[in-house]
């Protein structure tokens, strides 16, 4: 058990999930001319899992002193696993995610985009050792490879049978995956803002120069409610002009009560965040948006195809 805390097993689940609704609840559903076998597609989600759990451990392993100040229940290197066996893990889940990433690429005849599973790695180490101290420049970053993980789904199963004859389709679905990828990145910049407020303590003692560290409490507060109210506004406007306009009102009611309503939510509880506790509230609650928010474009493109 203590292992599967380790490697966050929760969010691992979460990416795996987000990964197979586009495929399957989407790109399946629109019957284009996908490049990814089930088979290679499997390798497509472990090569991003393996990769993102060794991520989750080698900041565990690079946050061990911040972890006692902020979490120390949670504590698990150096107090269940030696850092020593952290390390091995480590190595031993990247390598894996990677010889994914690389099986995968020779198997669709473009060895190139292995490279892509390797920078991914590297940037969550370097995220781990130190990007993640310097402010905003971190949460940019994970908050770029989460949306990371949905583009690198048009790279693989739309890119490669992407051609002139079919050009414009393919081009409409890599267009809503970018839609998603914009959306999850700009929910999960707000969760590592609010996070970075939640551990503000551990990382004042090492010294780290995060974002409320910088600016300030206040400030990073109102810098999360505004990027929070920003794709608020879009989905207002996405839910008027795109579902409304086509009576497609099994979409709209979807992201008024699992999306929209919790985001509004959510704006009120980081407008009125004082404890610690109120700032993990929020970040659970935006995990669960981006979740809810995935998995509506299953909901919607179902929509479509039922719609009379």
């Amino acid at each position: 058990m203590k292992f599967l805390q380790l490697i966050r097993y929760k969010n691992l689940l979460l990416i795996a999930l987000m990964q197979l609704v586009f495929r399957f609840g989407y790109l399946e559903q629109v019957q284009i001319p996908l490049s990814l076998f089930y088979w290679q597609y499997a390798l497509l989600v472990f090569a991003t899992v393996f990769i993102a759990a060794g991520g989750y451990v080698i900041n565990d392993i690079f946050d061990q002193e911040t972890d006692q100040i902020n979490k120390p229940d949670k504590v698990i290197i150096g107090k269940y696993i030696s850092e020593s066996a952290a390390y091995n893990l480590y190595a031993g889940l990247t390598i894996t995610g990677v010889s994914c990433g690389f099986i995968l690429a020779n198997s669709i005849d473009h060895s190139n985009f292995a490279i892509l599973f390797v920078l991914l790695a590297t940037l969550l180490y370097f995220y781990a050792s130190s990007l993640k101290q310097i402010a905003l420049l971190g949460n940019l970053l994970i908050a770029s490879i989460l949306a990371f993980s949905i583009i690198i789904i048009g790279i693989f199963d739309i890119f490669p049978n992407t051609f002139e004859i079919n050009q414009q389709q393919m081009s409409v679905a890599f267009s809503i995956l970018l839609d998603y990828a914009k959306f999850a990145f700009m929910i999960n910049l707000v969760r590592e803002i609010i996070k970075d407020i939640q551990d503000i303590e551990g990382d004042k003692h090492q010294e780290m120069k995060t974002l409320p560290l910088v600016i300030g409490i206040n400030k990073s507060n109102k810098l999360a409610f505004v990027l929070l109210l920003l794709p608020l506004v879009y989905l207002f406007y996405y839910s008027y002009n795109y579902l409304f306009e086509n009576n497609l009102f099994i979409g709209i009611f979807y992201l008024l009560i699992f999306v929209i309503a919790p985001m509004i939510f959510g704006l009120i509880q980081i407008w009125n965040a004082k404890e610690k506790k109120d700032y993990a509230n929020i970040s659970t609650l935006l995990k669960w948006i981006i979740f809810f928010g995935i998995l509506s474009i299953w909901v919607i493109t179902y929509n479509i195809k039922h719609h009379a």
